[in-house]
């Protein structure tokens, strides 16, 4: 069987391979598909397979996913152009004849009002539409989202527009975890998964930096827009901010709390954000 790895260049789709390799499948039959060159090098370099391709380029993904049982698609990274690049990938897979797309969206993707849930939601009805067998893996937030700010939250706190809003944030380890046991597994076609760890609010993100710190950190709650005025402040693009002050509305509103589903895949409990903050630190 051959299994197929979109944006394998990628910090997800790095880790899918490498938990499809700890899995048992040989390298033979993983077929790792990016635009990153050197990093091509380095996967086949472990025996896996590498077809270069670009979202943009329908060709090169006709010839990228010819002759391959099952894709593991991971979304692109590009918001605003992710319409027109996923269609291209759906149509491939569709010619290709591929027989199971495994999709990564994002949390409550038919429900949520969030501006970045609008281009998950078109591509699951892209899926729907072509006739693809599929399964939804529908991923809340990485916790690398906010260790990686741990330096800056010691300095500053933590500020945001999320309200009592919980987040059901697990680590990018976790999630390829969960794509690896679905794309080697039976029983998942035309599923739908609701991805994610144990729920926090971004108080208790300020309180458990301040717990294993021992420093004063706290959340400071803003309104979006004023939110959204910070962060241009400290350097990020007007439209990246919004959608981040955006994001963190949605966040307010519960549309990045989600159920067990993840635990259920791994067999185990995902790793949590005290852990994370741990190895973070």
């Amino acid at each position: 069987m051959s299994i197929a790895v979109t944006g394998a260049t990628g910090q997800l789709g790095r880790l899918i391979v490498t938990a499809l390799l700890d899995r048992g499948v040989p390298a033979g039959e993983i077929v790792a598909i990016g635009r990153d060159a050197d990093r091509l090098a380095e996967l086949a370099g472990r025996g896996v397979v590498t077809r270069p391709a670009d979202y943009d380029d329908p060709d090169s993904l006709r010839a990228a996913l010819a002759g391959v049982d099952r894709l593991m698609f991971v979304s692109g990274s590009e918001v605003g152009r992710r319409r027109p690049q996923h269609a291209n990938v759906v149509t491939a897979a569709k010619e290709a004849g591929v027989g199971l797309v495994v999709y990564t969206s994002i949390a409550h993707a038919d429900t949520a009002g969030m501006r970045l849930a609008a281009e998950h939601r078109d591509t699951e009805g892209y899926v729907r539409d072509a006739g693809l067998p599929y399964v939804f893996l529908r991923n809340s937030w990485y916790l690398e989202n906010y260790t990686g700010q741990l330096d800056a939250y010691r300095k500053q706190g933590v500020t945001g527009a999320a309200g009592d809003g919980r987040v059901s944030a697990a680590t990018r380890a976790d999630y390829a975890e969960a794509a690896a046991v679905v794309l080697t597994g039976d029983g998942h076609t035309n599923r739908v998964y609701e991805l994610g760890g144990a729920p926090f609010t971004l108080t208790e993100l300020a309180a458990e930096v301040a717990r294993q710190t021992g420093e004063p950190v706290t959340y400071t709650d803003l309104p979006a827009d004023r939110y959204a005025e910070v962060l241009v402040a400290a350097g990020l693009p007007e439209g990246y901010a919004a959608v981040l002050a955006d994001s963190d509305s949605g966040l307010a509103r519960g549309e990045l709390e989600v159920g067990d589903d993840l635990a259920r895949l791994l067999g185990r409990a995902p790793t949590t954000l005290a852990e994370a903050i741990r190895a973070a630190l």
